[in-house]
């Protein structure tokens, strides 16, 4: 069986690599990410490039995961973008989540070996209350060091 590289070189689709992948793959199926924003209840061509990626990881032995922000959808986006991502309730994300998990469907296997999994982080981030945030992650940044940050920072 072809490795994912193998796969994916002719096509024109890797352009750079961690050093070491092909090794690695060599040595048996990896397992490989992608997050999918669910303010939209379907997927656009912006997404099509790193679903065929997954596509091949499955076919070539390795299992793709889709992590669906469920959880950080809804927070407002600090990516420097004009406008900020739309406030959507609870519904609507579940929603949209369980959508462009059907559209997924269409181009992976969700059964049998090497099953592509869908994670939803609001499963662990809807529960954190603030307080607990706040003290177990917060502590680490400091008001300075998230000013010093394009994201965030105060306008002149």
């Amino acid at each position: 069986m072809p490795t994912l590289i193998e796969e994916l070189t002719p096509r024109g689709l890797v352009s750079e690599c961690t050093p070491g992948l092909a090794d690695r793959l060599d040595q048996g199926p990896i397992t490989g990410y992608v997050g999918f924003d669910p303010t939209a209840d379907s997927l656009h061509v912006g997404h099509l490039l790193p679903v065929m990626a997954l596509s091949w990881l499955q076919r070539t032995g390795g299992t793709p995961i889709m992590v669906v922000g469920g959880g950080t959808g809804m927070v407002g986006d600090p990516s420097g973008k004009r406008s900020e991502r739309p406030v959507l309730t609870v519904e609507e994300i579940d929603r949209n989540v369980a959508a462009v998990r059907a559209q997924l469907e269409k181009f992976l296997r969700f059964d049998g070996p090497n099953a592509a999994l869908v994670r939803n982080n609001a499963d662990w981030l809807r529960p954190l209350g603030l307080m607990e945030f706040l003290r177990d992650v917060g502590k680490h940044f400091t008001v300075n060091y998230m000013l010093g940050k394009d994201s965030v920072m105060l306008p002149h």
